[in-house]
Formats: C-alpha cells, sequence, structure tokens
C-alpha cells in the first residue's frame, strides 16, 4: 500500500507534512542538509529582527521613521543580539540555503510593524525564499484603546507586506489581546497560513533583586495537545486558512492529532534537540503506519475524516464533567511519613 504524505500548506507543495520550526540549528549547512535527509517537508530558518532590517533600511540610504529610530537606539544600548549578525547576512543565509536544498526554505520576520518590511521582504523574495513567516510581536495591550486596535495594526502590516511579495506570507501571531479565529478570516486574502503556537517565553521574578526575567526552555512533549482547540476552532471558523501546527510536537501521535485537528503541518523545534534531526524519521514513519490502519491512501484522505468539532451541548457537557470530577488526593503517609 502507496503513502502519498505530499500536503499543501498555503500555496506550498511539500513532501511530507513535517517542517523544521525556525530555530538556530538550521543556520548549519551540514544540519540542514541531515534535516532534509531525514523526511521534512520544509525548512524554517530563524528569525531576521526589526531592529536589524531598521539598521539596513538605514544603510541603503532610505529613510527610517522617529519609531523606527527610538527602536534602533535601544537596540544598540541594550547591544540586542540575534543569531544573524545583520541583514544582509540574513540574506546570504537564505541563499545558501535555498541553493542546497530540494526543499522550501522559509524565511522568517520577527517584529511590531509593517513600515521598515516591505522593501526587505522584497530582498527576501528575490534570495529565493520560497515564503515568508511573519512572527508578529505586536507591542503591550496598553498601548492600544483595545483589541480591535490590535487586529487592525495586525490586519494592515499582512495587507502591506503581501502586496510587496508574490511568494506565501505565514503569519505567527501571539494569542494575547486578539481572537485567531475571525482574524484569520479577515486576513484570509492576503496571508497564506497561520502558524499557531503553544507559548512565548515564561516571565519570572527574580527574588534576589526583584526584577523581572524572561525565560525560554524547550517545550515538554505532550503540550500538543494545547495546539488541538485552537486548530479546530480557527479551522472551523475559515477553512481556507491554512495553519501549521507548532509547540510540543514530540511523537507521531501529536502529528497525527493536530492534522486531524485541522493542521496542514506539524512543525518540530524542541524535539530535534532532544533527539537529533533522526526524529523526523521516527514521526513520518509512525503517521504512516496510522494511515495504513485506516486505509488512508494519502494526507488528503485524512483530512477528508477530521473530527466534526463538538456542538455546543456536547462542548458544555464535556466542560461540567472535567471541572466536576472527583481527584484522587495522595496523602503523605502513603510515601510512609
Amino acid at each position: 500500500m502507496s503513502i502519498d504524505l505530499a500536503t499543501h500548506y498555503g500555496g506550498l507543495t511539500l513532501r511530507s507534512p513535517i517542517v523544521v520550526g525556525a530555530c538556530p540549528l538550521s543556520t548549519d549547512d551540514h544540519m540542514r542538509a541531515r534535516l532534509q535527509a531525514a523526511g521534512a517537508g520544509a525548512i524554517v530558518l530563524p528569525s531576521i529582527f526589526e531592529e536589524q532590517v531598521i539598521d539596513w533600511t538605514k544603510k541603503v540610504g532610505r529613510p527610517i521613521t522617529y519609531r523606527e529610530r527610538k527602536l534602533l537606539a535601544r537596540s544598540e544600548r541594550l547591544k540586542i543580539r540575534s543569531t544573524c549578525t545583520d541583514a544582509d547576512g540574513y540574506l546570504a543565509l537564505v541563499k545558501r540555503a535555498t541553493s542546497q536544498l530540494d526543499i522550501p526554505v522559509i524565511a522568517s520576520m520577527n517584529g511590531y510593524a509593517a513600515n521598515g518590511w516591505l522593501d526587505y521582504a522584497g530582498e527576501l523574495q528575490e534570495a529565493d525564499a520560497a515564503a515568508i513567516e511573519l512572527n508578529v510581536h505586536h507591542p503591550p495591550v496598553n498601548e492600544y484603546s483595545g483589541s480591535g486596535q490590535i487586529e487592525e495594526s495586525i490586519v494592515a502590516a499582512i495587507e502591506e507586506i503581501d502586496q510587496a511579495i508574490a511568494i506565501p506570507l505565514f503569519v505567527k501571531i501571539e494569542r494575547i489581546g486578539v481572537s485567531l479565529p475571525h482574524l484569520a478570516r479577515r486576513v484570509c486574502s492576503g496571508a497564506s497560513g497561520f502558524v499557531v503556537y503553544g507559548r512565548g517565553p515564561d516571565t519570572d521574578i527574580c527574588l534576589e533583586n526583584l526584577k523581572l526575567k524572561s525565560m525560554w526552555s524547550l517545550t515538554s512533549p505532550g503540550s500538543a495537545i494545547q495546539l488541538i482547540d485552537p486548530i479546530m476552532r480557527i479551522h472551523s471558523n475559515c477553512p481556507a486558512m491554512s495553519i501549521a501546527a507548532s509547540g510540543g510536537i514530540a511523537s507521531s501521535e501529536d502529528v497525527i492529532k493536530v492534522l486531524l485537528a485541522g493542521a496542514d503541518v506539524a512543525m518540530v523545534t524542541s524535539e530535534l534537540y532532544r533527539s537529533g534531526p533522526d526524529v523526523i524519521g521516527k514521526l513520518i514513519d509512525g503517521l504512516v503506519e496510522f494511515m495504513k490502519q485506516h486505509q488512508f491512501n494519502s494526507i488528503n484522505d485524512l483530512q477528508l475524516n477530521r473530527p466534526i468539532e463538538f456542538a455546543d451541548e456536547e462542548a458544555r457537557v464535556h466542560y461540567v464533567a472535567a471541572l466536576s470530577a472527583r481527584l484522587s488526593v495522595v496523602r503523605p503517609n502513603a510515601f510512609g511519613e
């Protein structure tokens, strides 16, 4: 029984639904080759940040706004550093990766607004990026009059960048302050897909100096379950929007579940650090075995068998049951204390 794993992700045709999420691993030429050989359908490069693009814009002689000057000054003052040292180096990385690989290479931009992105987005297209992933990190909620204004700024950014490029634009948006299902409908004509991710960095408080700090760690295996509900909501509200699931994809079961929920691809990142690139082959093997068991010949067959979302009454029953469940309490003396 031949299994066709080809999938469509926002205008791209991939040989498998496993995509390497944005991370520093993909800056290494040898690692990229191993990821492709393991069966990845596409690779997202680590992000180029807005501050670096503003600096590039200034160096090529184009004017920058007052806000951009402030952002650039802050970056220089705080000595912010990223995986790629500058915007020209990032373009070189995109060119090198696309010439090396047979699978799509997706560039990643991370920032607040669209103003300075337009020219650089065109440069990424010229560098042969197959698509661009825009990680929209909007300013704090209290800088807006309401969630509507946040969504308006995101819609404007997507529309401007989409008009500047001919390649697919995938949008990665933090969920605070916005309704992703409704936003998906608004930007469906401009965005080729949404990247739904599980979490951002954790905020912690240092008890020694009473200051805040931001902490990143690998996403825990099994936490991909947190993606299922938002993916189903977006897919049911806007079926035309292509979706990537990102965060906690660590097993073939995770891959299968997010695909059944409505995602077109599953992005793996943390598990690559834990298990190495060969884990991609294991994820694919498990997916193929599941498809054989259910007599699915292609990813399209799997998609046609996605479960219908909860009816309102059924969802309420599960909600009440979960909050009313009596959980067993482990008593201290059970451990001989």
